[in-house]
C-alpha cells in the first residue's frame, strides 16, 4: 500500500488536471478520495495512501513527473488465442518507477503484446514522463506501430492507434524491438500473471 508524502491539495489539482474525479472522503479524517486505474487514492493530513490492486497509475499522477524513462513490455499467451497477460517495467535512472503484469482474458499472442505495451504507456503517462524508450521483443508490434508494416487485422489495428496515440503524449519518444534477454522483466511479470491466474 503505497504512502505518497505531498500536499493534499496540490495532489487533488494534479489529479483533477489528469480527468479524474475526486470526491469527498468518508470520515472526518479523509480529506478526499479518488479512483484511477483499479486503485483508490485516500487523501489524508500531509499524505496520500494509494490502495488497490494496481495502485501505479494513481501513485504516478500523485507523484508528477517529468524526466526520461526506459519501458519496457511483454505479452504472453498459452495458447494462440488463449489465456493472456500483459507485463510492462518502467526504468528511470533511479532504479524501477513501476512495473506489473495482470492477466487480459483470453487474446492472440499479438494482441496480448499490444495490452502491453497500451498498459505500459498509461502508467508512464501518468508518471507524467516527458520522454521514453520503449522496448519490446515482438517485431511484429514495433514495426506495425512505427508504421514500416501494415496493421491487416481490425481489432489489432485499433490497438495501434491507442498505442500511438499513447506515444504522442510524449515530448519525446523511440520505439525500438529488442532481444527477450533484454526485456526479461517485462516477460517474467506477464508469466507470472498467467501462472497466479
Amino acid at each position: 500500500m503505497p504512502v505518497v508524502e505531498c500536499d493534499p491539495a496540490e495532489a487533488r489539482e494534479r489529479l483533477e488536471a489528469a480527468g479524474v474525479a475526486v470526491a469527498s472522503g468518508n470520515t472526518d479524517h479523509e480529506l478526499w478520495r479518488a479512483e484511477h486505474g483499479g486503485a483508490t487514492a485516500v487523501a489524508y493530513e500531509g499524505k496520500v495512501v494509494v490502495q488497490g490492486g494496481s495502485p501505479e497509475r494513481l501513485v504516478g499522477l500523485l507523484r508528477g513527473g517529468g524526466g526520461r524513462a526506459h519501458v519496457y513490455f511483454d505479452g504472453a499467451c498459452r495458447g494462440n488465442p488463449g489465456p493472456a497477460a500483459a507485463g510492462y517495467a518502467i526504468v528511470t535512472g533511479n532504479g524501477i518507477a513501476a512495473e506489473g503484469g495482470e492477466t487480459i482474458g483470453r487474446a492472440t499472442n499479438n494482441q496480448a503484446e499490444y495490452h502491453a505495451l497500451i498498459t505500459a504507456l498509461e502508467v508512464a503517462a501518468d508518471f507524467g514522463f516527458d520522454e521514453v524508450h520503449v522496448r519490446g521483443d515482438s517485431e511484429l508490434i514495433v514495426k506495425q506501430v512505427k508504421g514500416a508494416w501494415d496493421t491487416n487485422d481490425p481489432e489489432l489495428r485499433e490497438l495501434r492507434v491507442r498505442a500511438r496515440e499513447l506515444l504522442d503524449r510524449f515530448d519525446e519518444w523511440t520505439l525500438e524491438h529488442v532481444p527477450r534477454e533484454i526485456n526479461e522483466r517485462a516477460d517474467k511479470l506477464a508469466n507470472e500473471a498467467l501462472d497466479d491466474a
